[in-house]
């Protein structure tokens, strides 16, 4: 989602952007709101073992140079890193890595596996030409466990559609995410159920490399009155639901800034949750951190009993929103480093 919103704010200010896409049957350079696509392979093409190597790197590759960019830009640990990287080196072009999770500046919490995907990983962010950290806890991380510099860059969003009033928001508790371990769907399984009095809205899609927790969760869901399993639901009718929730639930124990947190408070949704990102919930009052699910449940019933707690948590969502996520702010440390790196390759 951050790479489609950045990638649109760049086209519109004139850059030429494109990006390299998985193929899910569409036409190869196909276009989007000024963004030209190139597909690499579909997520279940080829033979297990031998498709790390072909269709996936080999058609990676090929995008990849379709898209004859100047400056390629990737986010999220793993293979295509260092794949990406390779080529950058390789014919003379710049890179950017953007920290996607807080697990992607520590050796030890990689949500990476495979020898081959940690040794890729590494051989990529030590030549990335710059780096970019949603928020400072990430920049010293990455610079304790690699010795790499960076930037804080923080995250764009879309604005609301509607502003609803606490009234009018007929979903009491949200949680959004994909359906896997790391995002601890589970809690959110038993807080609904210490909650009867509320009703839960879950909204996740299948992850392929964890299918089975999908269908567990579903399953536990129906058999919870109070809580109403979703699945998938496209980014566009996303705002929808974050205008109408009067609260957002954030049960992961392993994050980066969510784009969830956003999406709440930009809608005047207060937060509640395990990660508190640069202690930002608390310091600038946008909802609860909490530690366990008994400080969880608290929190809920607190925000959701008290319409003035509500209202108050509700309002400094917004103006802190409109104060520090304007799309200029937010984008400035992203255009400085394309042009700096931009700039650099038109040197003799």
């Amino acid at each position: 989602m951050q790479q489609t919103l950045l990638a649109r704010a760049l086209a519109r200010r004139g850059y030429d952007v494109s990006m390299v896409v998985g193929d899910y049957g569409q036409p190869d350079g196909a276009s989007w709101d000024g963004v030209k696509t190139f597909k690499a392979y579909a997520v279940d093409e080829g033979l297990p073992i031998v498709r790390f190597l072909y269709p996936r790197w080999f058609k990676l590759h090929n995008a990849v140079s379709r898209a004859n960019a100047d400056i390629y830009y990737v986010s999220i640990a793993g293979t295509h890193l260092g794949q990406v990287a390779l080529f950058t080196r390789l014919h003379g072009r710049k890179l950017i890595f953007r920290i996607a999770s807080d697990a992607d500046c520590d050796p030890d919490r990689l949500l990476i596996q495979y020898w081959r995907e940690i040794k890729l990983y590494n051989y990529g962010l030590q030549r990335a030409d710059a780096i970019l950290a949603q928020g400072v806890n990430q920049q010293q991380a990455m610079k304790r466990n690699y010795g790499r510099d960076s930037t804080v860059a923080r995250m764009l969003d879309v604005g609301p559609n509607h502003d609803y009033s606490l009234a009018e928001r007929d979903i009491p508790v949200l949680w959004v995410s994909n359906v896997r371990q790391v995002k601890r769907p589970d809690r959110l399984m038993d807080l609904a159920r210490v909650l009867p009095e509320l009703q839960v809205h879950m909204v996740g899609g299948l992850v392929s490399e964890e299918p089975r927790i999908f269908d567990v969760m579903r399953e536990r869901a129906a058999t919870i009155s109070n809580l109403k399993f979703h699945g998938q639901v496209p980014y566009h009718a996303m705002s929808d639901f974050f205008e109408r929730a009067r609260l957002f639930v954030n049960t992961s124990d392993v994050e980066g800034f969510p784009n969830t947190y956003l999406q709440a408070w930009a809608r005047g949704t207060p937060v509640v949750g395990f990660f508190d990102p640069d202690g930002i919930i608390v310091r600038e009052g946008l909802g609860r951190a909490v530690a366990n699910l008994e400080d969880m449940r608290t929190a809920v019933r607190e925000l959701s009993s008290n319409a003035e707690v509500w209202r108050a948590a509700s309002e400094r969502c917004k103006a802190f929103m409109a104060k520090e996520y304007g799309e200029e702010t937010i984008l400035a440390p992203y255009l400085a480093t394309i042009d700096r790196l931009g700039e650099q390759m038109c040197r003799p």
